[in-house]
């Protein structure tokens, strides 16, 4: 079966750092989209970030740019989403995702298996 196992989730101060992980199992690693999203409450769930697994190309939200990196250890099937200078615009609940044809890397819609989701809280 597929699944998605994200963490790495935490309370941080604002400025700081968080390094979230998701590892995949259950289907082909290889040439699929990655990304990750994140849902606050009573807010709609938006994407933050993707990549390619095949060539390793990246996608991000502009409120996310400079500031968040995503990147991926194939030998394991993971993906990690590096999280710096973090704002407390940034709480939310952020889940990893996976679609075999994504066209649209941060549209939900597109991504078929999700994670479980890990809290991310940022205090100013």
């Amino acid at each position: 079966q597929v699944q998605l196992v994200d963490s790495g989730g935490g309370s941080v101060q604002a400025g700081g750092s968080l390094r979230l992980s998701c590892t995949a199992s259950g289907f082909t690693y290889s040439n699929n989209g990655m990304g990750w999203f994140r849902q606050a409450p009573g807010k709609e769930r938006e994407g933050v970030t993707a990549i390619w697994t095949g060539g390793g190309s990246t996608h991000y939200a502009d409120s996310v740019k400079g500031r968040f990196t995503i990147s991926q250890d194939k030998a394991e099937n993971t993906v990690y989403l590096q999280m710096n200078s973090l704002k407390p615009e940034d709480t939310a609940m952020y889940y990893c995702a996976a679609g075999r044809w994504v066209n649209r890397p941060l549209n939900r819609a597109d991504y078929r298996y999700w994670g479980q989701g890990t809290q991310v809280t940022v205090s100013s």
